[in-house]
């Protein structure tokens, strides 16, 4: 299967992701804030994919117009956006909440692609995002805790969350392969912390948490959290498309689920398990489907 490779680097980059949010929560008890985590975050990572720069040997990796870092540098507002959106939501309401909401981006990027550039989603694609709803539901144990209230405020920044992550894997999907992956990811991720800045400006300019240990959670997250997913999803997102990605990046949820277990001592059920697996059983049943029709 040629695309192997691209479809566990999509995986690993969801997984990574799907980490992050539980140390997110972990991090808060600091008395950080999602606008000081998330632009941290974006601005470390183009400073670690900077220096890569360097080791770009081909002249013609650099071919890129104005145009061109434009719409990196709008692909990594998306990105950047998502993040802060996310963290924003999870300090409002339950993980699992938000998550469930956030999974709403696997047919919103697969509605978007459809609108704006005519690709029509095929029957194993739904079926699949439909499967993975029903185990993204499951795998939430939501139907399992006891919400009397909850914030409409955390709801809003959750679905606001799944259209800019849609939005930046379809943008991610249409970036040229010719450029290479060291000024892509750079720029993305500059586009991100410029993003974030602008929207909260006034947040981290009088922020009094700029200390070593925001320097220790920084690295971890700019590292681990961004510039590796962010390099992962510029080199394969391109090769398979959006529709794929977006219903491969599901992994997000039962790995959020499973390491809020692991870091924060969140429960975890057999209903949750069961969705779980029935998430990664309709990931690994489409791309069975999608060889088998690749190599008749």
């Amino acid at each position: 299967m040629k695309n192997l490779p691209y479809i566990l680097m999509v995986l690993l980059g969801g997984v990574l992701y799907g980490m992050m949010s539980s140390f997110v929560k972990l991090f808060y008890t600091f008395g950080y804030n999602a606008a000081e985590l998330s632009f941290g975050q974006a601005l470390g990572s183009a400073f670690v994919l900077a220096p890569t720069i360097l080791l770009i040997k081909e002249k013609n990796s650099f071919s890129l117009n104005r145009k061109g870092v434009i719409s990196l540098l709008l692909t990594g507002a998306a990105i950047g956006m998502s993040n802060f959106l996310y963290y924003q939501s999870v300090s409002y309401i339950p993980a699992s909440l938000a998550i469930v909401i956030l999974m709403q981006f696997t047919w919103i990027s697969l509605l978007l692609d459809w609108l704006f550039y005519r690709v029509r989603p095929r029957k194993i694609e739904l079926l699949t995002v439909l499967l993975i709803l029903i185990g993204t539901v499951l795998a939430s144990g939501i139907f399992e805790q006891e919400i009397q209230s909850f914030s409409w405020i955390g709801v809003a920044f959750a679905l606001a969350t799944s259209f800019t992550y849609a939005s930046y894997i379809v943008a991610n999907s249409r970036i040229k392969n010719e450029t290479a992956w060291q000024v892509k990811s750079t720029l993305i991720m500059t586009g991100s912390a410029i993003c974030i800045f602008f929207v909260n400006a006034k947040t981290i300019v009088s922020s009094q948490h700029f200390d070593v240990n925001y320097g220790y959670m920084i690295l971890f997250l700019s590292v681990l959290g961004t510039t590796i997913p962010t390099v992962l999803f510029v080199k394969s997102i391109p090769k398979i498309g959006a529709g794929i990605s977006s219903i491969l990046m599901t992994i997000e949820l039962p790995i959020a689920v499973i390491c809020a277990h692991w870091v924060l001592g969140e429960s975890l059920s057999k209903i949750q398990l069961l969705g779980i697996l029935k998430m990664l059983g309709a990931i690994v049943w489409m791309n069975y489907v999608k060889s088998k029709k690749q190599s008749a």
